[in-house]
């Protein structure tokens, strides 16, 4: 039996992020946060999986997304977290620049 594809889901224009580094958008019922770092754009969940804290309110910079709360960092490669921490990576989702703008596939 062939494994099936999750449906692409359309974010938005192609410039949605505007001057933004952080995003917060709902694809497919789910709350994730775009982030752009160093011309690519990936989408994570929005809630950290330690406490569940927002994080469109924390930082992005070189290659890492912050935690606003407890300053936990997770790398935008693969969404494992800063030493020290004992919680799981941040659940992370590839975006597509199209001609017709930002697509998702949520798995």
């Amino acid at each position: 039996m062939a494994e099936r594809q999750p449906a692409r889901i359309r974010l938005g224009p192609a410039d949605l992020l505007g001057d933004r580094t952080l995003l917060p958008v709902v694809a497919g019922g789910q709350h994730l946060l775009l982030v752009r770092d160093a011309g690519r754009i990936v989408a994570a969940e929005r809630a950290c999986p330690h406490e569940g804290a927002d994080l469109s309110l924390g930082h992005c910079a070189g290659g890492r997304l912050r935690c606003p709360r407890h300053l936990a960092w997770f790398d935008l490669e693969d969404g494992s977290v800063s030493p020290g921490w004992s919680f799981r990576a941040l659940r992370l989702f590839p975006v597509e620049l199209a001609s017709d703008g930002l697509w998702i596939r949520l798995t």
